[in-house]
C-alpha cells in the first residue's frame, strides 16, 4: 500500500514491507490560521466561511438521543502556535476544552513508518496527549454512564491535525463503574468533516448500504477479491473501466472497494489512489454513488489523510474521503496512514469479513469490535513494550506487536453511525438468507 521509490533511511523497522513515497510535509507554522473561535460559534448560526459553501453551527440540534458529537476546530494559541479546540454535547451534557489545545504532530498514526517514530513511542505519546484533556475524558464517561450500550459518537474534526481519536485513552472511573480504555475500542465512533457539497452539516441516517459490489484492484491486490466470491461483484484491473462503471452500473451496488497504493504530501496535487490524483477523481460524476448510495472502502495508505488546500485558494480540507462523501456515498472506510502490505491484507480482510459477515450491526460497531480484539490481543495496555532491551538493541519483536495494534487503529469509518453494510450474494438472496431483490 505504498508508493514505489527507494526507501529513505529507515529508523527503526529496517526491511518492513515497501518504502513509501514522501512528500516533505508544510511545517506548522505553513498551516493556515485561524481566529481561536468562541463557544458561542459552536450554538450560533455564523456568516459563511472563507472557504466553499457553509459551515453548520448548529451541530448538535438534530441529534437523536444517545448520539453525542464531538466537534473539533482549528485555533490559535494566546503565543501564536497553531492548536485547536473542542465542544462535545450528547442531550444537555457537555464539555469544552477552555483554553486551546496545541497541536500534537508527534502522536498522528501517519508516523508510524519505518523512518517515523517507535511504535511504542507513538502509543505512549497518544496516553498522555489524552491524559491532558481531563475535561474530555470525564464527559466522555458522563454520557457512557447514562446512555450505555446505546452511546454513539461523532468526531467532526476539521482540524487536519491528524488528532488519534480513536486511540484517546479513555480513563477508568470506579465511581460510575466504568472500565477505561482506548476510544475506537470502547464505544462506536464515527468520523466526519465538512464536506463541502452545500449541505455541510451532520451526516445523514442512512440504514444500511445494500447490493453488489463494484471493485478496482491493482495488480498485487488482486487476491483481495476472494471476499467478494459470495456476493454479486464486478471486479476491475484497469482504472478507467472502473471509472466508467461508476457512471454507469444500474445494479444496486452496496459497496466500492479499492484496492490499490496511494500517497500523501503537503497538497492535494499530492493525494494519489492507484496513480490517479485527487482532482482526476474530483472530476468524476460518479453516477453510482449518488444513485445507490453505496459505501466506499479504501484499502489504500493514506486515503484518510487530509491537506488544507491552500495551493487551489480555498480554506478547505480535502481529501479522499471528503471526496466520496461529496460525490454521495453512504460512509467511507478508509486509512490514516501507511499500513504495511502483508499487515494491510490480513487485516483488511478480517475487517470488511466481520462487516459483511454481520449485516445486521452499523459498521461502527464491527469497527468497534474489530479494534477491541487487536487491544485483546495486544494485552495488557499497562506494559508497553520499551524501544530497547537491557542490551540497547531496538526491541523489533516488542515494536511489532506495538505497530499491529496500531495498525488495526488506522481504519476510520466516516458517515452515519448506524449505517450498515448488507451485501446481495451470488443467487440473487441477501445475506440473511431471505428472497432475491
Amino acid at each position: 500500500m505504498s508508493g514505489g521509490e527507494p526507501q529513505r533511511g529507515p529508523r527503526w523497522l529496517t526491511g518492513a514491507g515497501n518504502a513509501i513515497r514522501r512528500v516533505p510535509s508544510a511545517g506548522p507554522r505553513a498551516a493556515v490560521r485561524r481566529e481561536a473561535p468562541s463557544l458561542l460559534h459552536l450554538l450560533r448560526p455564523q456568516g459563511p466561511p472563507s472557504g466553499t459553501g457553509m459551515v453548520d453551527a448548529r451541530p448538535h440540534e438534530r441529534l437523536e438521543d444517545g448520539c453525542a458529537v464531538l466537534r473539533v476546530t482549528r485555533a490559535a494559541a494566546v503565543d501564536g502556535q497553531d492548536g485547536y479546540r473542542f465542544h462535545g454535547r450528547c442531550g444537555d451534557l457537555a464539555c469544552s476544552s477552555g483554553a486551546t489545545a496545541l497541536m500534537a504532530p508527534s502522536i498522528g498514526l501517519g508516523n508510524a513508518t519505518e523512518a517515523g517514530e517507535f511504535p511504542s513511542e507513538i502509543l505512549r505519546c497518544t496516553k498522555l496527549w489524552s491524559g491532558n484533556q481531563r475535561e474530555l475524558g470525564g464527559w466522555i464517561n458522563q454520557v457512557r454512564a447514562r446512555y450505555g450500550d446505546r452511546l454513539r459518537l461523532i468526531v467532526w474534526d476539521d482540524t487536519g491535525l491528524e488528532l488519534p481519536w480513536e486511540m484517546f485513552w479513555v480513563p477508568a472511573d470506579d465511581r460510575l463503574g466504568l472500565t477505561g480504555g482506548l476510544l475506537g475500542a470502547v464505544l462506536r465512533l464515527a468520523r466526519w468533516m465538512t464536506v463541502h457539497d452545500g449541505r455541510q452539516g451532520l451526516p445523514e441516517q442512512t440504514e444500511e448500504c445494500h447490493g453488489g459490489i463494484l471493485a478496482y484492484l491493482h495488480d498485487d491486490m488482486v487476491d483481495d477479491g476472494l471476499l467478494f466470491k459470495p456476493y454479486v461483484h464486478q471486479t476491475h484491473p484497469r482504472m478507467t473501466p472502473f471509472l466508467r462503471a461508476l457512471d454507469t452500473v444500474e445494479e444496486r451496488t452496496g459497496l466500492v472497494y479499492m484496492g490499490c497504493h496511494g500517497t500523501y504530501g503537503d497538497a492535494v496535487t499530492r493525494l494519489t489512489l492507484a496513480g490517479r490524483t485527487w482532482a482526476e477523481y474530483d472530476s468524476q460524476t460518479m453516477h453510482v454513488l449518488r444513485t445507490h448510495g453505496s459505501m466506499v472502502c479504501l484499502n489504500a495508505c493514506h486515503s484518510g489523510r487530509f491537506v488544507h488546500n491552500r495551493a487551489q485558494g480555498e480554506h478547505a480540507l480535502r481529501g479522499f474521503a471528503e471526496l466520496f462523501l461529496r460525490k454521495g456515498a453512504g460512509g467511507c472506510i478508509v486509512t490514516a496512514g501507511r499500513v504495511g502490505d502483508l499487515e494491510a491484507r490480513v487485516l483488511i480482510r478480517r475487517l470488511m469479513r466481520e462487516v459483511t459477515d454481520h449485516p445486521e450491526l452499523p459498521v461502527t460497531e464491527t469497527l468497534r469490535a474489530f479494534r477491541a480484539r487487536a487491544v485483546k490481543d495486544f494485552g495488557t495496555l499497562a506494559a508497553i513494550p520499551t524501544t530497547r532491551n537491557d542490551e540497547g538493541h531496538v526491541d523489533m519483536v516488542g515494536q511489532k506487536r506495538v505497530l499491529r495494534l496500531l495498525y488495526a487503529f488506522m481504519f476510520h469509518y466516516y458517515g452515519h453511525p448506524l449505517t450498515a453494510l448488507r451485501l446481495v450474494s451470488e443467487k440473487g438472496n441477501n445475506v440473511w438468507g431471505g428472497g432475491p431483490w
